[in-house]
């Protein structure tokens, strides 16, 4: 049973600085809440009792708010004190992690089964699943190149198709898949961009499941705004 999940919170948000100035993009207010609590209350409904936060931009609003604690469930914090990206920031904050644990992005909200993804990686005997989302955008996101068991092949792959499916920003990970990664410490590494290839081209075992649920990525401020009519 999986019961941690790194939240990777530690971005400038500069896309949404503009409606949010004072906040880190993870604690912008959707219906007089901070965003994470709302994706910390998804994943704790679904059995996740630890989170670890890697943050980094306004770090202290978010301990501030949180606390060790929040609804019964404990938090670790992971402080950057320099910028690492999604990358560095996983990294860092998997060291200790013993268990195959879920990753998430702090300012996406994905509503992923934990339950099927876990069935999912266990029956592939996966090292690393990817939530996948079908969207029609092809400007903003790019798809991957999968098989039809699920295997991704290729991250970031442009195809002229009607929809594309997109990395979802939940990923279930085993230790061991992160451990053989030689990558410079306090640099700034990016997960999309260099892990995940990395990995791949490294011959890990990478499968994505498609998933059916909302999704809201809050990066900019047209998608922030729509945020209200997709979270209670």
């Amino acid at each position: 049973m999986v019961t941690t999940a790194i939240i990777l919170a530690g971005g400038l948000g500069t896309r949404l600085k503009k409606v949010n100035p004072k906040l880190p993009k993870p604690m912008a207010p959707v219906n007089g809440r901070p965003f994470l609590e709302y994706l910390m209350d998804y994943w704790i409904e679904q059995g996740i009792s630890r989170f670890v936060l890697s943050i980094g931009y306004l770090s202290q609003s978010i301990i501030d708010h949180f606390g060790k604690k929040y609804r019964e469930t404990s938090i670790d914090y992971i402080i950057e004190e320099s910028p690492l990206g999604t990358g560095g920031g996983l990294l860092m904050s998997a060291k200790e992690l013993i268990e195959p644990f879920l990753v998430l992005n702090g300012d996406t909200f994905f509503e992923v089964d934990l339950k099927d993804l876990t069935a999912f990686h266990e029956k592939n005997k996966s090292e690393w699943t990817i939530s996948l989302y079908r969207t029609t955008n092809p400007e903003r996101y790019m798809s991957v190149e999968i098989t039809t068991s699920g295997k991704i092949l290729k991250m970031k792959v442009n195809n002229n198709q009607s929809s594309y499916v997109v990395n979802g920003g939940v990923y279930l990970i085993n230790p061991l898949a992160l451990i053989n990664m030689d990558k410079p410490q306090n640099k700034i590494i990016s997960l999309e961009d260099e892990l995940l290839p990395d990995f791949i081209s490294s011959g890990g075992v990478l499968y994505g499941l498609e998933c059916f649920g909302s999704f809201i990525d809050i990066g900019i401020p047209g998608d922030y705004y729509r945020a209200t009519e997709i979270l209670f």
